[in-house]
């Protein structure tokens, strides 16, 4: 756990980052250029639709908001987790650090376009007959991957007590 920044664990976690950053771009890239070119969304399957919208709310579409006071505050709110999430996986074990690396990776992919378009795309539609989930991208993938991990982690590290 040592205090040194320039470990191969951080070297490790940055690699992470960028990997999921660049995965997460990608594939908006592709979406949004695609999605401006044919104006509809693309059907894959039964369950599944690539459909872009523009999200200005946070995760999966939540407090869409129109408001540029309340938007720059949550943009802020968002930068201000990400730099303490930074810290705590400098500070972390091996373990969680690969879960920190990609809600990072993830949560600066999803700021990027908020910061770039004012919205983030999100394409992904999953669905069964005529219920939808929220649309989502690859960056919401790494963050709740992420998130879940570290719950799953921390509740086996509570029973590994007992």
């Amino acid at each position: 756990m040592g205090s040194n920044i320039i470990s191969l664990k951080n070297i490790i976690s940055l690699l992470l980052i960028i990997t999921s950053f660049s995965l997460d771009r990608i594939s908006k890239l592709k979406v949004v250029n695609d999605q401006l070119n044919i104006d509809r969304s693309v059907f894959i399957n039964d369950y599944l639709n690539i459909d872009l919208t523009w999200n200005t709310g946070i995760g999966f579409g939540l407090l869409n908001l129109q408001s540029g006071m309340v938007y720059n505050l949550i943009s802020a709110v968002i930068t201000l987790v990400i730099l303490i999430i930074i810290l705590l996986l400098i500070k972390t074990n091996k373990k969680d650090s690969f879960f920190y690396s990609i809600i990072v990776g993830g949560a600066l992919g999803n700021l990027y376009d908020r910061l770039s378009y004012f919205a983030v795309p999100d394409f992904i539609d999953i669905h069964v007959a005529n219920y939808h989930w929220f649309t989502f991208n690859i960056a919401d993938i790494f963050i709740s991957i992420g998130i879940i991990g570290l719950i799953l982690n921390e509740v086996s590290f509570k029973n590994e007590k007992k």
